[in-house]
């Protein structure tokens, strides 16, 4: 199969490349596209490719837009942190989803996928296009986002607005620091369900314990080993690590 990779960070890019030949040997990346604009170009030129592995948000737009362009019959393997509800989406439609940093085991099952959907000559889904011009209006998509929390504080249940939360914690129990400072228990079973209902564009998950508001970062230091240290707001202190795995996606995600 030959296929193509539209990513703007050349380490990811790189990164994908290799995990892709690692899984499966019958895919050929005849290119690596690192703008929507370098996107536009290629697909002008060159004869569709039997698979896609996108980037959602480029440096120089949102690869939506590329449907506008083109009539991409294809399947497409989204590879960038979005709304979990848009992924469920994409999978009941025939496509697939892969969070980075990108699982070799979920990237063998999204090929493995679209293999089966070429071998077999199933029709791209005829409403992706409305799906992704759904998905690439943010407002459309608040009202997926929760609003609010319910925390126990003093045998009460009382709501704390997620405009409000600074960042989730997880040690042995789940916790939500507050700008103002404030710490409450939170009841969830996992950091994926909670970060499920966050706004990606206001919220990262930085590891495993951590998910954090970008307006909660008070400063990020670089470190030899390409690790980053977050510095969080006052009255926080708390220094949250991003692995050098992470570290790209991180920067793009904050410089924005």
């Amino acid at each position: 199969m030959k296929a193509v990779i539209i990513e703007d960070e050349n380490l990811i890019a790189q990164e994908l490349r290799n995990k892709i030949e690692n899984v499966s040997d019958d895919v050929d990346i005849i290119e690596v596209l690192p703008s929507l604009k370098t996107a536009r170009r290629w697909f002008m030129s060159n004869a569709e490719p039997d698979l896609i592995f996108m980037d959602i948000q480029l440096s120089d737009g949102v690869s939506f837009e590329l449907f506008d362009a083109y009539q991409l019959n294809c399947p497409v393997v989204f590879t960038t942190a979005y709304d979990e509800y848009a992924v469920r989406a994409f999978k009941v439609n025939g496509v697939d989803y892969l969070l980075k940093p990108i699982d070799e085991d979920e990237l063998r099952k999204a090929i493995l996928k679209c293999r089966n959907i070429i071998e077999s000559k199933t029709q791209f889904p005829s409403d992706i296009k409305q799906l992704v011009q759904k998905l690439s209006q943010p407002h459309s998509l608040q009202a997926l986002y929760k609003e609010k929390f319910i925390v126990n504080f003093r045998h009460q249940w009382i709501p704390v607005n997620t405009k409000e939360i600074a960042c989730f914690m997880k040690e042995n129990i789940h916790y939500i620091f507050t700008f103002s400072g404030e710490k409450h228990i939170l009841d969830f079973t996992t950091m994926e369900e909670i970060e499920e209902l966050l706004d990606p564009q206001k919220f990262y998950r930085a590891n495993r314990q951590f998910i954090v508001h970008i307006d909660a970062i008070q400063s990020v230091t670089p470190h030899e080993n390409q690790k980053l240290s977050l510095a969080l707001r006052a009255p926080l202190k708390l220094t949250v690590d991003v692995s050098r795995e992470k570290a790209p996606a991180f920067k793009k995600w904050f410089d924005r």
